[in-house]
């Protein structure tokens, strides 16, 4: 039995074949001629606090994107719901906590596209109803994407960009996933194939790990049941492939995303530490500043010095004077020696 959250057919996928690549082409083809003409609908959830913990739902560390392509998804978020169909394409923020059933169309069975972003690598996967209202995995192909973070300020940019109002939003709008969509095409046509040192049991624990990092009871013991071998062979392979240790990792995981709860919502230690996977918070704080070099609270401390210190600097500099307004002179400054 696989851990909650995570698709069956990461231990069982296939890798995408010929036609499969072939079909992608032309997904990504009609989407990009969709976008193009302003056909292509696009649904972002709004603004939530992120990395929150909440029953039926997960999150990720980057954001993914799904296109619809036959039938629909049902998407849950703390404060909303909608359908994602054929011909429309959603971005869903990295933290976003979130729920999916599918539903299969009037004569087509369920079937979307799915990205997914990890370290230097990408993954595109078609999705179908493996069980009544469960989408998995059908194939999957994981991509070197020296340039991921095009890939992810593209996506970012996007979805944050869809929460504004402008007299100039669809035009930008239109311009991003046209780019994102035309890269998404290009390294399906281009990309290598392949996961160099993230193959086959190294992989599946690092999904696991990235999946379930909030799960307090996953470790290197969990792993190894979940993936039908013995600790001591896992975490021997896991160091050979990847030169750190599986618990170093997990441990890596957990602190990376409580940096994200610490920089973009206002929960205590306390709740980042549960959140984060950890069933104790002074653990939690020791863990953090083996990693970070600070405690959580210092560590929050000084992103927030950080941000007070950009609020008081001036926009604009000039020779004689700072200015600190949209074109409003603060006023004169001392000039500096030598001036």
């Amino acid at each position: 039995m696989t851990a909650p959250g995570v698709p069956h057919a990461l231990f069982t996928a296939r890798s995408m074949s010929a036609h499969n690549r072939a079909e992608m082409r032309a997904v990504f083809d009609t989407a990009l001629k969709l976008a193009e003409r302003g056909r292509l609908v696009l649904r972002v959830p709004h603004e939530v606090k992120p990395v929150q913990n909440k029953r039926g739902m997960h999150y990720h560390y980057r954001p993914e994107v799904f296109l619809g392509l036959q039938g629909a998804t049902e998407f849950s978020f703390p404060r909303e719901r909608f359908r994602l169909g054929p011909d429309e394409v959603c971005i869903i923020p990295a933290g976003v906590p979130h729920g999916e059933v599918v539903h299969a169309g009037p004569a087509q069975p369920f079937r979307n596209l799915v990205a997914g972003f990890y370290n230097n690598t990408l993954s595109l996967h078609f999705a179908h109803e493996a069980r009544p209202g469960k989408p998995d995995i059908e194939v999957i192909e994981f991509f070197d994407a020296p340039n991921l973070e095009v890939f992810l300020t593209l996506a970012n940019t996007t979805a944050s960009t869809h929460s504004t109002q402008g007299p100039a939003r669809d035009h930008v709008l239109k311009g991003l996933l046209l780019a994102l969509l035309g890269l998404f095409r290009n390294i399906v046509e281009t990309g290598t194939g392949g996961l160099n040192s993230d193959i086959g049991k190294v992989f599946q624990a690092k999904c696991l790990v990235r999946e379930q990092f909030a799960n307090a009871e996953l470790g290197v013991q969990r792993i190894a049941e979940l993936l039908g071998c013995s600790p001591d062979y896992l975490s021997h392979l896991f160091h050979t492939e990847t030169k750190e240790r599986l618990t170093h990792y997990i441990q890596r995981i957990r602190i990376e995303g409580s940096v994200l709860a610490l920089e973009t919502s206002s929960l205590t230690i306390a709740e980042i530490a549960y959140a984060s996977g950890f069933s104790d918070p002074a653990y939690f704080a020791r863990v953090f500043k083996q990693h970070k070099g600070a405690t959580p609270q210092v560590y929050r401390t000084r992103l927030e010095a950080q941000r007070r210190l950009l609020d008081v600097q001036p926009k604009t500099v000039y020779h004689d004077h700072l200015d600190y307004t949209h074109g409003v002179p603060h006023g004169k400054e001392t000039p500096a020696a030598g001036q």
